[in-house]
């Protein structure tokens, strides 16, 4: 069984297909700049890049022009069209409406599209790269698989903010969380590696990378996690400013009289540690910055990792305790310095770094000690993958 995963942004596309009977990825891409004069897509096969410059208007179009680098002559990994038996979609909000990955109906897209409000820049691009689906795959069954659904085993006294209880009635607000699909992935693969059952498990699992949450799984399920009602919320992360005072907004717009949509900008996109050390949303640059001596780089990268483990503390706290720790995301699986730094708050709790094994990037590895009362690994993430296993399940019954 071979499986399409597609995550499309509102002018981008990536995309795997996985060969199901072996979980290998036979090709894998990024359509960026759809709607500009300069777009093109990067085609990954056998570790072979093949870059396509080619004005593309819309969703549709790349999604031609994927399935046409998937049939190419000379580098193609399939022959025809069906041999795709299923695609999976990246969906980010599902809001209250689904705790599991579903098969796309006409239901389940109008359902998608009531949840716009909750995320009003991914859910529309979402609906859009299903709908461009179904006319350039006409048939092949298709499958939604939501940020947010891993979550909806949050209890009530951690998704409900102390705010006029009118307002979760009238328009949702509440605690949602994102990157569940990674979440999931990374405590299920963890659980395989200690060779325990997942339900006998405490996780906390932290996705750091531009985007950063952290969450506790308890016997499988999430109680608690760091994102809210949008990704804004928790630690701090590249650009976005991760849990603040909720009177700075008010206080800044009055006095830089500043519209909604200005001040929404500022806390994502020029807050973080962009807005803390003044250089880059990028770790290797601050990182880089601050070995020379820039002290508001080294300011960025010590507020985010004071957060990162006070965040832990919470969650274990909330939890009743934590056996395992891990990471993931692009910070999580590279960021050698940034780990020991998270880690060496939590000597208190009886975890024990051993910084050979952490001396490490990208790999799968234990990163604490024989001896540590709490075992640290990283996972690196596959998202694609949870997702075309999800998607298999599905279509499969």
């Amino acid at each position: 069984m071979k499986i399409l995963v597609l995550n499309c942004g509102s002018s981008s596309l990536k995309y795997q297909l996985i060969d199901m009977e072996t979980e290998e990825v036979m090709a894998k891409g990024y359509l960026e700049k759809i709607g500009l004069d300069d777009s093109f897509l990067t085609h990954n096969v056998n570790g072979e890049k093949h870059k396509i410059e080619k004005k593309i208007s819309n969703h549709e179009e790349g999604i031609k022009l994927v399935i046409e680098q998937l049939l190419d002559k000379d580098y193609g990994v399939i022959k025809d069209l069906s041999e795709i038996d299923g695609v999976g979609h990246r969906v980010v909000h599902g809001g209250e409406k689904f705790s599991g990955s579903v098969v796309i109906t006409d239901e389940v897209e109008e359902a998608i599209k009531e949840c716009i409000p909750l995320a009003p820049l991914h859910n529309p691009a979402g609906i859009t790269g299903i709908e461009a689906c179904k006319k350039a795959i006409p048939g092949v069954p298709m499958v939604g698989v939501f940020d947010t659904a891993f979550h909806q085993t949050l209890p009530e006294k951690a998704y409900m903010y102390a705010i006029p209880y009118e307002y979760y009635e009238k328009y949702g607000i509440r605690k949602y969380g994102f990157h569940g699909t990674s979440h999931r992935f990374v405590s299920q693969r963890v659980a395989e590696i200690i060779g325990k059952p997942i339900e006998d498990l405490k996780i906390i699992a932290c996705h750091l990378g531009q985007g950063a949450s952290l969450c506790a799984i308890k016997n499988g399920k999430s109680v608690e996690t760091t994102m809210g009602l949008t990704p804004l919320a928790g630690v701090p992360m590249g650009s976005r400013s991760g849990d603040i005072d909720p009177s700075i907004v008010t206080f800044l717009m009055k006095n830089e009289n500043l519209t909604c949509d200005e001040m929404d900008n500022i806390l994502n996109k020029k807050s973080g540690k962009l807005g803390l050390s003044g250089i880059s949303i990028d770790d290797r640059d601050i990182e880089a910055a601050a070995k020379e001596g820039n002290k508001r780089a080294e300011l960025a990268i010590e507020n985010f990792t004071y957060q990162v483990a006070g965040y832990i503390g919470k969650l274990a706290c909330q939890m009743g305790g934590v056996d395992v720790i891990t990471f993931a995301g692009g910070v999580g699986e590279n960021g050698i310095e940034a780990r020991e730094q998270i880690l060496s708050y939590l000597e208190f709790l009886g975890v024990k770094l051993d910084k050979e094994r952490n001396n490490c990037r990208g790999k799968e590895v234990e990163i604490s000690t024989d001896d540590s009362k709490i075992k640290v690994y990283v996972v690196p993430t596959n998202e694609e993958l949870m997702i075309a296993r999800d998607t298999r399940d599905l279509i499969s019954k």
